[in-house]
Parts: structure tokens; sequence; C-alpha cells
């Protein structure tokens, strides 16, 4: 065998391989917006239960106390208590969103990129802690009810 004759046989060989290996990746992940993550922190608060005194949630997206500090601290890098948390609704928002971006891009690739099952998943996860919990009940409706505003959000396509 000759070098081209190698060279050329190495080529074909190192396509083939190319070429099978891209064919076992999965499809890529759909990038998840800006738009859609507001949409879903919208929808989350307007989903909500009303606020009542003393419920032990805080803020319109009726959080958890002890996610404030941990969330506050993963996307500012600052404390915050949860009267801190109630008391900065334009903070409480930047926080909630961070949380629900990162959420919504798990749950797309969750979903294998279907984004009303991701935001059912999300709504869920925000209500439960669990991304399948909705199956019945309050739960369901409360992810239906999401889904709903969700999509009164997004601009008609």
């Amino acid at each position: 065998m000759n070098f081209k004759s190698i060279a050329k046989t190495n080529l074909l060989f190192g396509s083939l391989i190319i070429s099978l290996g891209l064919q076992a990746l999965p499809a890529a992940a759909q990038a998840v917006t800006d738009a859609q993550v507001s949409a879903l922190v919208e929808a989350l608060r307007q989903a909500a239960p009303p606020q009542a005194a003393n419920d032990g949630m805080y803020s319109q997206w009726q959080v958890l106390p002890g996610n404030i500090s941990r969330w506050a601290k993963f996307c500012t890098q600052q404390d915050l208590t949860p009267q801190q948390f109630e008391a900065d609704a334009t903070k409480a928002k930047s926080i909630v969103t961070c949380i629900v971006g990162d959420l919504l891009r798990d749950e797309y690739k969750a979903s294998s990129n279907n984004e009303l099952t991701a935001v059912r998943r999300a709504a869920c996860w925000w209500m439960t802690g669990d991304s399948a919990a909705c199956k019945s009940g309050a739960t369901a409706t409360y992810a239906d009810k999401v889904i709903s505003v969700y999509q009164q959000q997004q601009p008609k396509k």
C-alpha cells in the first residue's frame, strides 16, 4: 500500500466514525429564552394561592423560608432573610427568575424539549419539590393554571 491509499483509507474510516458518532448524539437541546423564563415567573406568581397572614410563605411567589437564604446566596452571592425577601419585591423577583431559569432549562432536558411538559414539570417542582408530582388533585389543578397563564404570557405565533 502506498501513502495515498493509506491516507485515503484513514480519511474514509475517520469520516465513518464521525458520522456514526454524530448519529448517536442526542438532539441538541433547545435554548430556553428569557421570554419563556419571564412568562413562567409571571405564571407562577399569578397561579400562587392568595397570600394569608402567617401562612409561612414569602412574597407573591409563595416561597418557603428555608429556600430563601440558599437561593439568594446562589443567585446573588448575598444572604437574605425571609423578611428581606418579602419586603423587596424587585430582589425577590430577581431571585425567583434566577431559580426558575435553571429549573426550566433542567425540565426542558427532562421532557425532551417539550415546552408545555417542561412548564408543567417546573410548576410541579415549584409547588411540591417533585417535578412528577402533579398527577391529580390540587397539584394538577395548580399545574394546569400555571400552563394556562404561561400560554397567555407568550407572544402569539
